[in-house]
C-alpha cells in the first residue's frame, strides 16, 4: 500500500466509531463525515444521511443508462474494544506489525470498505471514469443490528435499484486464500421471561417447596434440540434451502481441516452439531438456535 494510502487508512482507523455506546456518538458522526469527504475527493457525489440513530454515508458516480449498477455495502462503525488489557497496543492507534495492521475495525469493516474506496479511486484516476454505475451505502449501525438501514433502503428504493450488491464484511477460508461468500446466515432474536413467586425467595428456606423459575426455564430451553443436535421446533426447517450435491462436493475438496481448526480456535473438548452434516455444512448452510445468555435472581454486588 502506498504511504499516502496507509496514512489515510490510519486516520480512518483512529476514529473511535463505537456505535453501541452513546458517549461515542460525536466520534461516530465525525467518522461518517470523514468517509463522505474522502468519497467526494475521489470524484463521487457523496452525502451524509441522518437517521434516527447514527448516519449513513451514501455516495455514487453519475449513472448512465445501459450500464449495470453495482451497490457496495459496508459499515464504518466498530465494536467496543473492551477488554482493553488484552490489547498489545491502543485499539484506536493503528500499528503496522509484520505486514499487518492492528487496530479496532481493521478487519471489521474499515479495512474492507477502504479497499473498495481505493479501488474506485485508482480506476477513476486511470480511466477518468468507472465502467459501471456505482452506489456506496456505508452505515454506522451494523454493530447494533442496522436499526435504521431498512427505512433508508425503503425510502430510497428506486434510486438504489441495482444489478448486484457487493458486501465485503465476511471472512476468508484461510490466509492467502481469496474467498467469495455467496450466502450468509441471518439472525432473529427473542427473549423469554419466566416468572413465579411474587417476591425473591431464600433457597435454603423455600427450596424444594416452590418451583424455581430458573429450573423451569432450563427445562424449556432444553427442548429446543434433540439428542442429535436437530432443532425440535415444529416447522423450523420448512423453508430451509437444501444443500446441493455440487456444494457438498466442492466444500469437501477445500484444502482445509475445519474440524481441527474449529477445536483449536474454540478450545472446545469436542465438536457437536446436527447429525448428517459436516462442520462446514453446519456453519455455512444450516440454521441454528442458540442460547446467548441466561439470568436469574439477584446478580448485583456481593454475589
Amino acid at each position: 500500500m502506498r504511504d499516502n494510502y496507509l496514512k489515510e487508512y490510519f486516520s480512518f482507523l483512529r476514529f473511535p466509531s463505537v456505535s453501541t455506546d452513546e458517549k461515542f456518538a460525536g466520534k461516530v458522526r465525525e467518522c461518517a463525515d470523514w468517509v463522505s469527504k474522502k468519497l467526494t475527493t475521489i470524484g463521487l457525489e457523496s452525502k451524509v444521511v441522518p437517521t434516527a440513530g447514527h448516519p449513513i454515508v451514501w455516495a455514487r458516480n453519475k449513472h448512465r443508462n445501459g450500464r449495470p449498477t453495482v451497490l457496495i455495502y459496508g459499515h464504518y462503525d466498530v465494536q467496543p474494544p473492551d477488554p482493553l488489557e488484552l490489547w498489545d497496543s491502543p485499539p484506536f492507534e493503528p500499528v503496522l506489525k509484520n505486514g499487518y495492521v492492528f487496530a479496532r475495525g481493521a478487519t471489521d469493516n474499515k479495512g474492507q470498505i477502504f479497499s473498495h474506496i481505493l479501488g474506485l479511486q485508482e480506476t477513476i484516476e486511470k480511466n477518468r471514469d468507472l465502467p459501471v454505475n456505482v452506489d456506496l451505502v456505508i452505515e454506522g449501525e451494523e454493530e447494533v443490528g442496522s436499526q435504521n438501514l431498512g427505512k433508508f433502503l425503503t425510502d430510497n428504493r428506486d434510486a438504489l435499484k441495482c444489478d448486484v450488491v457487493l458486501v465485503s464484511d465476511t471472512g476468508m477460508i484461510a490466509r492467502k486464500m481469496p474467498t467469495l461468500s455467496y450466502g450468509l446466515r441471518g439472525v432473529a432474536a427473542l427473549e423469554i421471561k419466566v416468572t413465579g413467586p411474587k417476591i425473591d425467595l431464600h433457597s435454603g428456606i423455600f427450596g424444594g417447596a416452590v418451583t424455581n423459575p430458573a429450573t423451569a426455564l432450563a427445562r424449556l430451553l432444553a427442548t429446543l434440540h434433540d439428542q442429535n443436535g436437530h432443532i425440535a421446533v415444529p416447522g423450523f426447517y420448512d423453508d430451509v434451502v437444501p444443500l446441493q450435491d455440487w456444494e457438498r462436493e466442492s466444500w469437501r475438496k477445500l484444502p482445509i481441516d475445519p474440524d481441527s481448526e474449529m477445536l483449536q480456535e474454540t478450545g472446545a473438548p469436542a465438536l457437536f452439531g446436527e447429525t448428517g452434516f459436516s462442520t462446514l455444512e453446519r456453519i455455512w448452510a444450516r440454521p441454528t438456535a442458540e442460547i446467548n445468555g441466561m439470568g436469574s435472581g439477584y446478580q448485583g454486588p456481593g454475589t
